[in-house]
């Protein structure tokens, strides 16, 4: 039976999108004289800050840019340096990225009605979170437990702080954790936990769309776009997809199915 559902932050459970650190990220390589792409910004994330500009800057384009600007390929110095501008910038802002994402309240209800506990795992710092987490809770998302990359010796797709949040929670074996993310990152953590790998659509850094965008957007672009996202969550390792965070809960029937049937 699944015990607990432990949930990613931005663009999961918070900031529909996930656009707090993405205009960060595009400002801080734009001071070094660097323009990056919303693509190449969004494709590393999930992954603890500091990991997600090291992982850009590796990038065969944004590397082939920054040496010719500056005579040489991109080194740690230089993360430290980018990073170094990113954490004021990202903490100036994170507080208006915290409204909970429609239906991520009710469907929290409905688990814990069920017994279900309720983890979270993040690419953000401890420092970042002891700013998201107590404006969540004001407008009313308060997870059991809550695990940053800067508590473990490394944060994800590393496993470290899903098997934390079953430490919190007290509960074991890992296929009785549902894992939901809404970047490939958060696919892969669940995946290399041994918990279910779910991935959500809408609202996601993958989908990149805001609310209004979503809801305004051709619906035969949407699905194709819709369809893409998909696709790379599967390659992941997803088990499953779904495209609002509301549906969560329709899966567990099927899952709990599975592993009566020892799938797992």
């Amino acid at each position: 039976m699944i015990q607990a559902v432990i949930f990613d932050w931005a663009g999961t459970t918070v900031d529909y999108g996930c656009f707090a650190p993405l205009d960060v990220f595009l400002e801080v390589f734009k001071k070094k004289g660097i323009e990056v792409t919303h693509e190449e910004a969004r494709e590393p994330m999930g992954m603890l800050k500091w990991d997600h500009i090291n992982t850009m800057c590796q990038m065969e384009r944004i590397a082939g840019l920054w040496k010719e600007k500056y005579g040489r390929y991109p080194e740690k110095k230089d993360v430290d340096m980018l990073y170094a501008d990113f954490e004021p910038m990202l903490f100036s802002i994170l507080r208006n990225y915290t409204t909970p994402i429609p239906g991520v309240l009710e469907l929290v209800d409905r688990l814990r009605r069920a017994g279900i506990k309720i983890g979270s795992t993040t690419g953000y710092t401890a420092e970042m979170m002891a700013i998201v987490a107590p404006e969540a809770k004001k407008r009313g998302y308060a997870p059991d437990s809550l695990v940053t990359p800067t508590e473990m010796p490394a944060g994800r797709p590393y496993p470290w702080m899903c098997y934390q949040n079953a430490i919190n929670l007290g509960v074991f074996p890992m296929k009785h954790v549902i894992k939901v993310g809404d970047t490939t990152s958060d696919i892969r953590e669940a995946v290399n936990a041994g918990a279910w790998a779910v991935g959500v659509i809408k609202g996601s850094s993958e989908l990149g769309m805001t609310e209004r965008e979503v809801l305004e957007c051709d619906p035969d672009l949407l699905a194709d776009r819709m369809e893409a996202v998909a696709k790379r969550f599967k390659e992941a390792g997803a088990d499953y997809v779904i495209d609002s965070i509301g549906e969560l809960d329709t899966l567990i029937p099927k899952i709990n199915l599975r592993l009566a049937q020892k799938e797992r």
